[in-house]
């Protein structure tokens, strides 16, 4: 199988309104994007398969300590099923709720999503999916199918010490629905996101690990940068297609 590569259009900052142009140019046909409001669908449908592009991840709210979480994000479902989208990326945090509260309206958004065949994935984010300990502990709580884990290759770095993308996939690699591909120097809390391939992250090991256990993406590159840089459009660009170009170096695209 091949592995379904991605960009979230974050990655072009400000420059946005160009991004799907751009990504028609470098040959990358797949994004992630933020879940329209139900009257904009159409419009965004047309405009992505204006450009040859398809999305494979929605971006969507999902604040687990409200009580009407679970019929909230319906309507977040109800539009990822009318675009044919089979990923919902969401960042969670408990705060002060229970966290088996938490669980019961996770599970139950996972009851929700099962019959439209979607998978609402966690970011590895505090304080549920941090790291691949309390990702695994999570999933465990929830146990749902549908309730995933976007594992974020950077993000594992930034919120804790020593640590190793693989090793901490391993951890989690039954609960994986979505990864998020973003590189960094490694330093704990230091927002240092570059090109793919220009920091410490083994993609090629990353990969491998997730093929054999039969994962195959979607891989969404989410290109953050670096603290204090100040990139114009060209550079933002070049940025996506070097990363592009990293990836089928190693051979996985």
């Amino acid at each position: 199988m091949k592995n379904v590569i991605a960009c979230n259009l974050g990655s072009y900052r400000q420059f946005g309104e160009n991004a799907y142009t751009h990504l028609a140019e470098i040959g990358l046909t797949n994004v992630e994007i933020r879940v329209p409001a139900a009257n904009e669908i159409a419009k965004v449908q047309s405009d992505l398969r204006e450009h040859g592009l398809t999305a494979t991840s929605l971006l969507g709210g999902c604040d687990v300590k409200s009580d009407s979480v679970v019929e909230d994000f319906q309507s977040t479902l109800n539009a990822a099923a009318e675009m044919g989208v089979k990923i919902i990326f969401v960042s969670v945090h408990t705060g002060e709720t229970d966290r088996n509260v938490v669980y019961d309206r996770l599970r139950a958004i996972g009851e929700n999503a099962a019959p439209l065949d979607v998978k609402v994935c966690l970011e590895t984010h505090p304080d549920m999916a941090h790291n691949g300990d309390i990702a695994l502990e999570t999933m465990n709580g929830v146990d749902h199918p549908n309730i995933c884990i976007n594992f974020d290759t950077g993000n594992v770095y930034y919120y804790n010490h020593d640590v190793d993308a693989v090793t901490e996939v391993n951890k989690i690699i039954n609960h994986v629905g979505a990864v998020h591909l973003k590189d960094t120097n490694g330093g704990y809390r230091t927002w240092h996101f570059p090109t793919l391939g220009e920091g410490v992250v083994d993609y090629k090991g990353v990969f491998d690990t997730l093929n054999e256990a039969g994962f195959y993406g979607p891989f969404t590159m989410e290109l953050e940068g670096i603290e204090g840089e100040n990139l114009d459009e060209t550079g933002v660009k070049a940025r996506v297609a070097d990363s592009l170009q990293h990836l089928k170096d190693i051979g996985v695209i």
